[in-house]
């Protein structure tokens, strides 16, 4: 997920480079929306691992 992100931050700074303004918008809403999603997969991995830990 986090490599999705990237790719597409990649994208957008490569389209803003170039003026195509439209592409680099979209491009950095995805990523966006990429970079948080995995965030808060990141978090809910890291609760879940704590309290499997706590319990055995």
């Amino acid at each position: 997920m986090l490599h999705w992100a990237l790719t597409f931050l990649g994208i957008a700074l490569i389209a803003g480079i170039f003026g195509f303004g439209g592409i680099a918008a979209a491009s950095a809403g995805i990523a966006q929306i990429l970079f948080v999603i995995f965030l808060v997969l990141f978090g809910v991995v890291l609760v879940v691992s704590a309290i499997s830990d706590r319990s055995s």
